[in-house]
């Protein structure tokens, strides 16, 4: 007698392991996903530019730029510091941008249990990080997080972000990577972002230094009671009118500068505030300007349309397009918008290649 084994979804070669994997779960309830695959590399395709530097020279020269992410963010609710995933995107995009680095994440295996209100999801995010020369690596990271509303899958993948970036470019998490004697590198960060951290260090000693001179203070109202009701003087103005400065720059460029220029002179906040407020300013009036032109018009939607082709929502779109272009899509030039538009499209491409 002659007895066949038949194919179960552990076996059979035509069924992926994710597959099986959810199978199994409808039948005998949550399964652990499979471990990381490990990294692995693809060479340039062909025709590719023989001197354009592989992915791994890229990812050294962002290494050597990116600047420190501190633990700005606080979480109230648990009373404790963490560096969020928009302070780590900010900090990566100069550098990666300036040598032609960029990641595409697609979801490679994702599990989604329900506990109540809670809803927890557990997934592994697969990473292709390219160079200019369009080679890449792959490295998969997973993610767990867990929410009382649908926003577990959103902060999972933002988790997974956060320390892919962390740990493939060495983000610092401190002062000592620019402070470094050592660091000797052609291509420095730009004086707006080292003008932002500066303004954050700053800010860090102040917290510090109010928290020393709480107790002191305390005893010196109780000598003298009347020492509580003295006022301090507001801090003085820059001497540079960086304000007329503000209202004459001619672009957002030239904004940012000036802006960086008051926050490195020590500007206090609400000098910044009114600086703020120019900017926000001119970018209404561009933004009138802009919608009282047709083609205008037209190419904010040809970029919103590519945005929607590459998988990113208008509110993902307007923040990108702001990290890139310091402005809204409203408020930005023709040229502006078509070379967002052209590089959202690029990025459609390279998914269906």
């Amino acid at each position: 007698m002659t007895v066949t084994t038949l194919p179960t979804p552990l076996t059979d070669p035509r069924v992926s392991p994710e597959l099986a994997a959810r199978l199994i779960e409808a039948v005998t309830g949550p399964v652990a996903l499979p471990a990381p695959a490990p990294t692995t590399y693809e060479p340039a395709p062909d025709g590719a530019p023989a001197d354009a530097p592989r992915v791994f020279a890229a990812i050294n020269s962002v290494m050597r730029d990116t600047m420190p992410v501190g633990k700005d963010q606080k979480n109230t609710s648990q009373n404790y510091s963490f560096r969020g995933i928009d302070d780590v995107m900010s900090a990566m995009a100069g550098p990666m941008r300036a040598h032609g680095v960029f990641v595409l994440p697609t979801i490679a295996g994702q599990r989604q249990e329900r506990d109540g209100k809670i809803t927890r999801t557990v997934i592994t995010m697969r990473y292709r990080v390219y160079g200019p020369a369009g080679d890449c690596l792959i490295a998969e990271v997973p993610g767990e997080a867990s929410d009382f509303a649908d926003k577990s899958m959103n902060k999972a993948q933002s988790a997974a972000l956060k320390y892919l970036l962390f740990t493939l470019f060495m983000l610092p998490v401190d002062g000592r990577s620019i402070d470094d004697g050592d660091r000797d590198h052609p291509v420095q960060p730009t004086p707006e972002h080292r003008a932002e951290y500066a303004q954050k260090q700053q800010q860090r000693q102040a917290r510090g230094q109010r928290v020393q001179r709480q107790p002191q203070q305390r005893r010196a109202e109780q000598a003298s009671p009347g020492a509580a009701q003295q006022t301090p003087a507001p801090p003085a103005a820059p001497r540079r009118d960086y304000l007329a400065e503000a209202k004459a720059a001619p672009t957002p460029d030239a904004f940012a500068a000036v802006r960086a220029a008051a926050v490195a002179a020590g500007a206090p906040e609400d000098y910044l505030a009114s600086l703020d407020a120019v900017a926000a300013e001119k970018r209404a009036k561009a933004q009138q300007t802009a919608g009282d032109d047709p083609e205008h018009a037209v190419a904010l939607g040809e970029m919103y349309d590519a945005a929607q082709s590459a998988g990113v929502d208008r509110a993902e779109a307007d923040q990108l397009f702001s990290t890139r272009h310091q402005c809204a899509p409203a408020a930005a030039t023709i040229a502006q918008l078509r070379e967002q538009r052209d590089d959202l499209l690029d990025v459609v491409r390279g998914a269906t290649a």
